[in-house]
């Protein structure tokens, strides 16, 4: 693996605990168990939340608007703030950089005579 990839492969963890550090923060905040979570999004498992939450795995897509009812957030926000995590490079494309926690190598020009 070349340093840029370990160095890519290290952010995107990081990224990772500190998404699941937040949302652990907002599930707390609302009083609710891994398992209360896991039932109310509709998982099958509450180990589930605890692995999102380690910072192991990511929510689907297709499951945000059922973490943000849950966890009491405007949809639009909360696909925001963890795209911000999950997707660091479409984040900054789309609304600029974010008080430095994602750092974005920049990306070379191509050639146009290619």
């Amino acid at each position: 693996m070349s340093s840029q990839a370990q160095r890519a492969s290290s952010d995107t963890k990081t990224l990772r605990v500190a998404a699941g550090r937040w949302l652990k923060s907002l599930r707390e905040a609302r009083g609710l168990t891994q398992r209360e979570m896991a039932e109310q999004v509709g998982l099958r498992y509450y180990t589930f939340i605890s692995q999102i939450e380690g910072g192991h795995g990511r929510i689907p897509p297709d499951q945000y608007q059922a973490w943000a009812d849950t966890l009491g957030m405007d949809h639009k926000t909360f696909a925001s703030e963890i795209m911000r995590y999950y997707d660091p490079v479409y984040y900054q494309m789309l609304f600029g950089p974010h008080d430095g926690t994602a750092k974005i190598a920049p990306v070379a020009a191509e050639d146009p005579s290619r």
